[in-house]
């Protein structure tokens, strides 16, 4: 199983949340989108939550800011946590709008608050657990949707209750994050989303 382990950080890495997020939202509780809505909202936030990310990455890679795809250092987070907030504000103000999917905007400007407050503690040399912010967020989100629709998600709910306890356990059997950083980075990700919830249900 420790072997195992690691393959969860990549399975479950922040950059892959937001197409996970929206495979929920647009197939499994019963949005009422056109299928051409719900493709073209997919392929824009692939772009714009991973290709333009990992192309970002590269840039960073080569320049010698970053030495990981996990991104380890704290000092080297300045840069990528920039990114990722203008990314998001770019995808909120132009696809996933307040009119056109209101309950999606919401879960992404948790993430932009998350990733706020996550630029911050880096200011003060404090790691958080960007992981644990990806998955606690959606899992909130997820719970938010079921409550909002009316809708049975019980089985995805436990997994990714579950996987936030496999994501934790991963991130420390590769000595990525202490007890501490995890736990900053579950409150990062899930109190966010907690106070938007009001908004939206």
């Amino acid at each position: 199983m420790k072997k195992l382990l690691p393959l969860f950080s990549y399975l479950f890495h922040p950059i892959f949340i937001s197409v996970y997020a929206a495979f929920i939202y647009f197939f499994l509780n019963g949005s009422y989108f056109s299928n051409p809505e719900k493709y073209f909202a997919i392929f824009q936030i692939i772009v714009i939550t991973i290709l333009l990310p990992v192309l970002f990455y590269l840039g960073l890679r080569t320049a010698g800011k970053v030495n990981s795809v996990m991104i380890s250092e704290v000092s080297q987070r300045k840069i990528p946590l920039i990114l990722q907030c203008f990314l998001t504000v770019l995808l909120i103000r132009k696809s996933i709008t307040l009119e056109h999917f209101p309950e999606f905007y919401f879960f992404f400007l948790g993430g932009l608050l998350s990733s706020v407050l996550a630029l911050i503690f880096v200011f003060f040399k404090t790691k958080a657990s960007l992981h644990m912010i990806a998955i606690s967020a959606l899992t909130l989100f997820v719970i938010g949707l079921s409550i909002h629709n009316q809708t049975q998600n019980i089985y995805v709910i436990a997994f990714l209750v579950l996987m936030n306890g496999v994501v934790a356990s991963s991130r420390l059997e590769m000595k990525a994050h202490t007890n501490k950083e995890l736990v900053i980075g579950l409150l990062l990700g899930v109190i966010p989303q907690l106070l938007l919830l009001r908004l939206w249900l």
